[in-house]
């Protein structure tokens, strides 16, 4: 698990892919005061493991199931992406609930500068949509976000200098892709709900009881 507060930016050593998985290495600094191999290192949100540790490069096998899912099939030598190890027990819940798995991407399609804060507009699929929420919390590249527009089809995003400074976010364009993944709990009430598949689900509980119950 992680929490979405970014801890480095790391530099891609080399991506090498087959048919069947892709080998990304990556050198960085500060995650390996204690990264051991096995552990799971969150770049650019998505969730990995360290299968290879040399000097101040780790490696990580990526299934290209990932890489048709996320935008980490854009990564090339020298291109920069987040970093985060897994949350530690003795560790600060500075941002929100990530696992890492990362629902889809989105697309950047308006960056503008309001005083010292910069706004990030993203588009995505209703997959994706349907679960955002204003003033809710999104990750886009791992980063831990709040929500704070909202349209049919898109959302927005405000962030400060040093979230700006401490991530990729900084280097990203109009028309870039970024990985996004939604709040955990959302899907999960959903699940539970059984407001998916009415036909399968064994709950009484629907939107029509949560709102006439105060809960909507």
């Amino acid at each position: 698990m992680f929490t979405g507060i970014i801890e480095e930016i790391g530099t891609v050593v080399s991506v090498a892919q087959s048919s069947q998985q892709a080998k990304i290495t990556i050198k960085a600094k500060k995650i390996f005061s204690d990264l051991k191999l096995g552990d799971s290192v969150a770049v650019n949100g998505v969730c990995l493991t360290a299968s290879a540790i040399s000097g101040d490069t780790f490696t990580a096998d990526v299934m290209n199931e990932t890489f048709s899912r996320t935008a980490l099939s854009q990564l090339k030598p020298k291109s920069h992406v987040n970093l985060e190890r897994a949350m530690s027990a003795a560790g600060r819940f500075g941002g929100h609930i990530v696992a890492g798995h990362v629902d889809g991407t989105g697309i950047i399609t308006d960056i503008k500068r309001d005083d010292n804060a910069i706004w990030y507009t993203i588009s995505a699929s209703q997959n994706i949509m349907k679960y955002i929420i204003e003033k809710g919390s999104v990750a886009i590249d791992g980063i831990s976000l709040t929500v704070a527009r909202l349209t049919d089809s898109s959302f927005s995003v405000s962030i400060i200098p040093h979230t700006a400074s401490e991530t990729i976010l900084s280097e990203k364009a109009v028309g870039n892709e970024v990985n996004l993944e939604n709040d955990i709990i959302g899907k999960y009430v959903e699940k539970l709900a059984g407001f998916n598949n009415k036909k399968d689900s064994k709950s009484n509980i629907t939107t029509d009881f949560l709102s006439q119950n105060g809960f909507l």
